[in-house]
């Protein structure tokens, strides 16, 4: 048996069998299924960080006077330990060494200025995609279109030609299997035929710029903030992981093999 000062140095938490069935059934409850063994393990150590921050609040007093649930006294708790390991700002060493180990991060995207023709699969009798390699040919052999562009493609509101925009712009106008599919696509000459959802394009890629990483001073603010951001979370993650030091604490879940999570 422990004696008092043992039980005040280190405090009990145990998740058994019959609590893992009760996360179990609550994320059922959420998801329409049962949780992965994995899903299970991160929900009792989401319930072991809920009950450590809970009693830690309740030690300090926070729930006098403040009926308030433990989930609010767990967000106080993280509010706290916050502003106990609020990051001072970073020296230019710091930061110079954090932009130089995280470059591809702040990489500016591709960005690509292209020209479409479209054509309407509702309007096209025949073969829409065989007009498509007609057009194409004709294209091929006078690349500039003629001054009338509908006289070689449908109408669309889409526009015929976009410039500078990077893959997610060009998601957002024809959709990302379009945006995904002219990533390939060669420059300087007409390709296709491409696939959105509006219908079918013929395209031609005028300029694809690639993304460069941008000078440490241009996006000195960025960097910042990211790294305070990474600063924060590994300080508070060490204040978890302090607290968690003077539990005893126990997992027992369920035998994966043994199917008893799929509840009714």
């Amino acid at each position: 048996a422990m004696d008092k000062s043992d039980e005040a140095a280190t405090q009990r938490i145990v998740v058994d069998h019959n609590q893992a069935l009760r996360l179990a059934e609550q994320f059922r409850r959420t998801w329409m299924r049962p949780p992965t063994h994995q899903e299970l393990e991160n929900m009792a150590q989401e319930f072991v960080k809920e009950e450590i921050l809970y009693r830690e609040a309740v030690a300090l007093g926070l729930d006098q006077d403040d009926l308030v649930i433990r989930r609010r006294l767990r967000q106080k708790m993280e509010f706290i330990s916050s502003d106990l390991v609020e990051p001072k700002a970073p020296s230019e060493t710091e930061l110079q060494a954090y932009f130089d180990a995280n470059r591809e991060k702040f990489r500016l995207p591709d960005r690509y200025s292209l020209q479409q023709v479209y054509l309407d699969p509702n309007q096209t009798s025949s073969d829409v995609l065989g007009t498509a390699e007609e057009i194409l040919r004709r294209l091929y052999s006078n690349p500039e279109l003629p001054p009338d562009r509908t006289s070689i493609g449908d109408f669309t509101l889409l526009p015929y030609q976009v410039d500078a925009l990077t893959g997610p712009e060009v998601a957002n106008i024809f959709g990302q299997a379009f945006a995904t599919d002219i990533a390939g696509a060669p420059v300087g000459r007409w390709s296709g035929p491409y696939e959105s959802s509006f219908g079918v394009h013929l395209v031609r890629i005028l300029n694809r710029e690639p993304g460069q990483i941008p000078a440490m001073a241009d996006i000195r603010q960025v960097i910042e903030r990211e790294w305070t951001a990474e600063q924060r979370n590994a300080a508070n993650d060490a204040y978890y992981q302090e607290l968690r030091s003077r539990y005893d604490i126990e997992i027992r879940l369920p035998d994966p093999a043994n199917d008893t999570l799929a509840m009714r």
